[in-house]
Parts: C-alpha cells; structure tokens; sequence
C-alpha cells in the first residue's frame, strides 16, 4: 500500500486506538488481546475479527478505506457495529476458534478450507 496508515491486512498496532470506542465489555477484550503476546491466539482471533469486520480483504490501494487507513477505517466499523458488545464478544469468541482449528490443522500437517464467519451473531 502507498499510504503511511494503510497495510494490507488489520494490524495490530492500532488496537489501543480501538479500546475506548465502545462499552466495558469492549475495553475488556481489548486490554486482554494487548496483554497477550505477540503472535498469540488471542492477537491472531482479534486479527481475524477485524479483517472480518472491516472487509479487509476486499481493500485496494485505491480504495477510499486504504486513502483513509487503516486507524480510521477500524474505529469507524467498531464505532458502527450495530450489534452490542456482547455480539463483538461473540464474534471474537468464533474467531479464535476459527484461529485454533487452523493452527490444530497446521500442526498435523492437514490442510484446511477455511469457512469464513461474515454474518451477525447468530446466524450461521
């Protein structure tokens, strides 16, 4: 990418920058994902839920996201999810079990399709 803000997946440096955007809850899960060590499960499913969220893999450097980068276009999908802090939870929650079968595969020498998650909690 060509911009200072942008990469190409959700990287972990702006997750402070996320953690006073919503409820308790949120603040929570944000604080344990950045007590967590680098590479861990945890940072990997926050990782994972942000990319989901914000469409990451659909970015392109010409996109008006990747123009923004990628501080902006985290805070505003977090500040704009319709769903409670309980649902972010939820969706974190599958990301690091989605995270953790990968890893299980990987480790057995398996291959794995991955399913990816998009809908809301709830929905399969």
């Amino acid at each position: 990418m060509y911009y200072a803000d942008t990469e190409i997946l959700f990287p972990m440096r702006v997750a402070p920058a996320l953690r006073d955007l919503r409820g308790r809850k949120w603040r929570r899960l944000v604080d344990g994902v950045l007590e967590a060590p680098d590479g861990s499960t945890e940072q990997l499913a926050f990782g994972l839920l942000l990319i989901r969220l914000a469409g990451c893999l659909t970015c392109h450097p010409d996109s008006y996201r990747a123009l923004r980068g990628c501080t902006a276009c985290a805070t505003q999908v977090i500040r704009r999810h319709r769903g409670a802090d309980d649902d972010l939870a939820e969706l974190f929650a599958r990301a690091k079990v989605d995270v953790e079968r990968y890893l299980s595969a990987q480790r057995q020498g398996a291959p794995l399709v991955a399913e990816p998650v998009y809908g809301a909690v709830g929905e399969p």
